[in-house]
């Protein structure tokens, strides 16, 4: 039988997803289940476990030739550990041993969750053709990912492109990663929100104050509203400059929730962007919104344990 599948894990806080994967990118069979984040570590490997199972009791099991995890992080790809923030009972937790013992011989490998998403954007979405990117998870959170020579790029431990903890502010706010200033401490939903409501903003009769609800007054005309995404814009835009001249990328893909407001969001970054990225070879660096969604995860998961089995087969050959 032809072994032409990819069996992907996409772990979070809320939801611990599966799938089987074809080559071109469609999820042929779901499973999943809520992650029991309160709980300890035994317990969300159980949960792991169940989804799984659900998958390798599909009839197409049999095809899966690979196995990839994308997790919330840290990760230490290189130990097969996670100690994602939103799981406290996973702590330096063995999660891709947890999983081979599930899956037999077959290959595990495992991400952080803005490397899945590069991935997904890379083989299907907005940085397909581009053989260097960067893409970002804007969100709770600040991740990402990068795309170097074609190929994903997730360095030693799996963290590569975290540009959320790039500093952009060098006496700015703590942030809890330890440093100040930090990008994901400006421009994460969370942080849009605060500084909206610090700055005189107030909610609608619903009450709420989401990152959502600021970039809806925002469409509305509100200049607080504004003000605050044009400063997570301002932030993003330093963080994205620097990493272009670091490592010449010709575009940044941004998804996740915060993403979702639209030009709220990109116009400023645009225009900011052309502020940061001045040199020659970065000056033509594009920004776009991510196109491979809430599927990022299982498909990203999936890239990356295809590419690792096809780096495996090309160094076996030679």
């Amino acid at each position: 039988m032809q072994t032409d599948l990819s069996a992907a894990l996409d772990i979070g806080g809320t939801k611990i997803a599966g799938a089987l994967v074809d080559p071109r990118g469609r999820l042929l069979v779901r499973a999943a289940r809520p992650t029991p984040a309160d709980r300890d570590g035994a317990t969300v490997m159980r949960a792991v476990a169940e989804v799984v199972r659900e998958l390798a009791a599909a009839p197409d099991w049999p095809r899966v030739a690979a196995v990839g995890i994308g997790s919330a992080g840290p990760v230490d790809a290189a130990a097969g550990t996670v100690s994602p923030v939103n799981i406290p009972g996973w702590r330096d937790f063995p999660l891709v041993a947890g999983v081979r013992a599930l899956v037999g011989d077959l290959p595990v490998t495992l991400v952080g969750d803005g490397v899945a998403m590069t991935a997904a954007e890379h083989w299907q979405g907005a940085a397909r053709g581009h053989d260097n990117a960067l893409c970002m998870v804007v969100s709770t959170g600040v991740g990402g990912g990068l795309v170097l020579n074609g190929r994903l790029h997730p360095g030693p431990s799996g963290n590569a492109g975290h540009i959320g903890h790039i500093s952009v502010d060098l006496d700015g706010d703590p942030c809890p990663c330890g440093a100040r200033g930090c990008v994901e401490r400006i421009a994460s939903g969370p942080n849009i929100a605060r500084r909206a409501l610090a700055n005189g903003w107030r909610p609608g009769p619903d009450g709420d104050t989401s990152a959502a609800a600021v970039a809806a007054a925002a469409h509305a005309g509100d200049p607080v509203a504004l003000g605050s995404f044009e400063r997570a814009a301002q932030a993003l835009a330093a963080g994205i400059a620097a990493t272009a001249t670091l490592v010449e990328i010709d575009i940044a893909v941004i998804g996740g929730g915060v993403a979702g407001a639209g030009e709220v969001l990109f116009a400023p970054l645009r225009s900011a962007l052309r502020e940061y990225a001045t040199l020659s070879f970065v000056s033509g660096l594009t920004v776009a919104p991510a196109r491979t969604g809430t599927d990022a995860g299982l498909v990203g998961a999936a890239a990356a344990a295809a590419e690792r089995s096809r780096v495996a087969a090309f160094a076996a050959g030679r």
